[in-house]
């Protein structure tokens, strides 16, 4: 075992040159794939990062600090709902519209954490849930917010129109690349607060809340703060999800896509950031992409066809896609509880020791 002989050692961030040439052969990739990728392929990375960034958040809550949420969605709509009002109704420029969301985002969150204190299991998802489907609504009976309507976000400026330095975003390409580099921004900014005092209390409080307590962790301060942190990054990820879809109603953040961003940070692996990246980027291209459209799946959408034609309804063939998902959520618990990031654990130990 590679043992860590001081602390600099447990906190930098490339510890190998290994690590180093296959991060910069990944950016590489990265910032050439609107070069040869269709519109299709870069709103459907679009959606990837943005859900990179909503399951890394997700992840400090839920996989690092042991805190279930079902109510995200709910913290996603706050960011887009809250970026595109300070833009259009109280004329602010990108940036600070959207970082002053993600801080009302992280406010809710922090809101929402205190019932974790007291609240834990089946009890925390249940007031978690309630939140998210409160929220729904609430934009929902609000004019000021468009209602059931829903709003159009204006064009993505991340100039400063209101001193005449504009720069419109109007390609996906463009704003790819700007969602690029938030992600790269957000995730690096998880995987140093995992290393800091707070991220070792989030992971003390995880294992044993009673054991983090009696070593002088407080359990009040670490609660809410994974919540708020959580939650900001919901709100940063809500913010560029308005722009990536450039219209949304308040049914678009619904319980299922609470549901859906959960299955995405347990298929890629808890408590780990890469596993966020891998479930997000594995969970997105599923249900936008490969079970967007059932009779186009390879090998097996004929037979899907089939069965809904022969036992389900109509309208069958348009569940068969969460069905899906449902089964392949079923596979990772059988046979993979770690998740893909479990998987990839293996494969490195295998290859490590062979042929021993």
């Amino acid at each position: 075992m590679d043992m860590k002989r001081e602390y600099y050692e447990d906190i930098e961030l490339f510890k190998s040159g290994v690590i180093i040439f296959w991060t910069i052969s990944l950016m590489v990739v990265l910032f050439t794939i609107p070069l040869f990728a269709s519109n299709y392929w870069l709103y459907l990375f679009n959606l990837m990062l943005v859900h990179v960034i909503l399951a890394v958040g997700l992840n400090i809550l839920v996989g690092s600090t042991g805190q279930i949420s079902l109510g995200h969605a709910g913290f996603f709509a706050i960011g887009a709902y809250a970026t595109v009002f300070l833009m259009t109704k109280l004329q602010l420029p990108f940036f600070p519209a959207i970082i002053i969301a993600a801080f009302i985002s992280a406010f809710f969150g922090f809101i929402l954490g205190l019932p974790a204190l007291r609240l834990e299991g089946p009890y925390l998802t249940i007031a978690t849930l309630a939140f998210g489907l409160a929220i729904m609504h609430i934009i929902g009976h609000s004019d000021v917010f468009g209602g059931r309507a829903g709003l159009f976000a204006p064009a993505l400026d991340i100039g400063i129109p209101q001193l005449g330095w504009s720069l419109v975003l109007k390609t996906d390409a463009s704003k790819y690349y700007l969602i690029l580099i938030f992600t790269i921004l957000m995730v690096l900014g998880a995987i140093n607060i995992l290393k800091t005092k707070a991220g070792r209390a989030f992971v003390a409080i995880r294992d044993s809340d009673i054991a983090a307590e009696v070593i002088g962790i407080n359990l009040t301060i670490y609660k809410t703060l994974s919540f708020a942190v959580s939650a900001f990054y919901a709100g940063i990820a809500g913010g560029l999800f308005a722009f990536v879809l450039g219209y949304f109603d308040p049914f678009t953040f619904n319980m299922l896509l609470s549901i859906y961003f959960l299955v995405m940070i347990v298929v890629g692996g808890l408590g780990s950031v890469m596993g966020s990246i891998t479930g997000a980027a594995f969970i997105t291209y599923l249900m936008y992409a490969l079970f967007k459209n059932v009779r186009e799946v390879p090998y097996i959408g004929s037979f899907l066809v089939t069965i809904s034609e022969r036992w389900l309804t109509i309208t069958g063939l348009d569940n068969m896609s969460s069905i899906a998902l449902g089964l392949v959520m079923i596979g990772i618990m059988l046979f993979e509880p770690l998740g893909i990031f479990g998987a990839w654990i293996r494969i490195k130990k295998y290859w490590k020791t062979w042929p021993f």
